[in-house]
């Protein structure tokens, strides 16, 4: 059977720890997406110049933030690695000439620990993490997914870990009816849209195409882990809006999933 594939908005590391809807949301995805052998989880936290794969076996867990609670600190998430899965992904994107190197120290940051902590709390499903490039357009990331989409026939979920919205000098700031500004409000919708109606090559070319889009992301990488599992969907998969939820006024938490 084909593994769907998955986008989310990670939010704040504080998400593993505080209730609200989208903490709620992540924590009932499980039922949606039972059964993958293996995650591959494209990361905005590790950024690199060409495409990385994790190879470590036994990831650590990185707490790549500061100035939350002590209680974060201590979690860890001990999901095994796979050598072997991270191998092959490197084998798939290098066959198609994207440039791409392995690493097997670095752990899980929490752009994939935070999220699969609620969505996968038991740790049981092996975990590789992949890079973005801020310095490639959206067009590579792309490229990627499309490239990886055979591991969908072959049990491993993709997913992307991002934001749909992400700019922490403007997080607090909200609209006159207490939701977001218009100026995120309208690039969220425009990318839910573009979802839905399968404009991929719009997407592609976002920071042109979308309204306030440099503003919504003053830099691209928490938006490029959208296009992994976009371009693994293939055009003839059928996208959800999974959760469409803001939280501190600017950032959204809309996840999307492609089946």
């Amino acid at each position: 059977m084909k593994i769907p594939t998955l986008f989310v908005s990670h939010g704040a590391p504080s998400l593993a720890l505080e209730g609200g809807p989208s903490r709620d949301f992540l924590v009932s995805l499980a039922g949606r997406l039972a059964g993958p052998r293996a995650i591959v989880c494209v990361s905005a936290h590790w950024e690199t110049p060409v495409a990385m794969v994790g190879l470590a076996a036994h990831p650590e867990t990185i707490h790549d933030f500061y100035g939350f609670q002590q209680e974060l600190y201590r979690m860890r998430y001990p999901a095994a690695g796979d050598p072997a899965l991270g191998a092959r992904v490197m084998h798939l994107l290098g066959d198609a000439g994207i440039e791409v190197t392995g690493d097997d120290k670095r752990g899980f940051d929490h752009g994939v620990w935070s999220p699969l902590t609620l969505i996968y709390p038991k740790a049981e499903i092996p975990v590789v993490e992949i890079s973005v490039q801020p310095g490639l357009n959206a067009a590579h990331h792309l490229r990627i997914g499309q490239v990886l989409a055979p591991l969908r026939d072959e049990g491993v979920l993709i997913m992307g870990s991002g934001s749909t919205t992400h700019n922490l000098r403007e997080i607090g700031r909200t609209g006159p009816d207490g939701g977001p500004p218009e100026y995120y409000a309208s690039f969220e919708k425009w990318v839910c849209d573009a979802i839905m109606e399968r404009r991929v090559a719009d997407l592609a070319d976002f920071e042109r195409l979308a309204p306030h889009a440099r503003r919504n992301h003053p830099s691209p990488e928490h938006f490029l882990p959208l296009f992994a599992p976009l371009g693994a969907a293939g055009e003839s998969s059928k996208p959800t809006i999974l959760n469409r939820h803001f939280e501190l006024g600017t950032l959204s938490m809309a996840a999307f999933l492609w089946e």
